[in-house]
């Protein structure tokens, strides 16, 4: 059974995505999986996103499917129920955390200074996101956590094509959550092969 960050570590790159609209989650989730990228983060932002979750898991059975902004026990409910593989949160919250580790279920929270990876370790983590990335100090901050912390970190907040190398060059960096291949605009607007074509220079470029 691949663990959770081996699967991070082997996809590179997560798409952190806000969904409109439940009838795109199967366009979409194809274009994902076509292209090389295998995996979502769907964002409880939208009111559709656990159904896209839904949609996703049952069309795409092998996908690694994650909910992100995860805020409350009731979302990790509705989003267990859809069937997803983890739970990400934008900050670190304790009893979310305990939430998660109760049900089972893998999540991987939002931290951007020692006292926040002190606490998740303190919880039992070993996998934590660094968000917001850029405004938090980018890679000079995040290398300072790592001389210190034995934890993996998967950065999310500002990485794009530019600046994501950068980030995967860490040995501690196991993914970037970022959101430049899936915009929602194109989305919305149903360009998939223009959708398709941004998915597959972030897959190629990290390759």
């Amino acid at each position: 059974m691949t663990t959770l960050n081996e699967q991070l570590a082997n996809l590179k790159v997560i798409p952190v995505i806000a969904i409109n609209k439940a009838e795109d989650a199967l366009p979409l989730g194809r274009a994902l999986v076509e292209n090389g990228m295998p995996c979502a983060e769907i964002t409880l932002r939208t009111e559709c996103a656990i159904e896209a979750i839904r949609i996703m898991r049952k069309e795409f059975p092998d996908m690694l499917i994650g909910s992100g902004t995860v805020l409350t026990n009731e979302q990790v409910d509705a989003s267990i129920d859809a069937g997803v593989d983890f739970i990400v949160s934008p900050g670190f919250n304790p009893r979310t955390v305990q939430y998660c580790l109760d049900k089972g279920v893998a999540i991987v929270p939002g931290v951007n200074s020692p006292s926040l990876v002190e606490q998740a370790m303190e919880m039992g983590l070993r996998t934590l996101k660094f968000f917001p990335a850029e405004p938090s100090g980018g890679t000079g901050m995040l290398k300072a956590l790592t001389a210190v912390y034995p934890v993996k970190f998967m950065p999310t907040g500002g990485v794009s094509l530019n600046n994501i190398d950068d980030y995967l060059s860490i040995p501690s960096v196991l993914a970037c959550g970022g959101t430049w291949m899936v915009p929602t605009n194109l989305i919305d607007e149903g360009r998939w092969e223009e959708l398709g074509q941004l998915i597959r220079d972030a897959v190629t470029h990290v390759a």
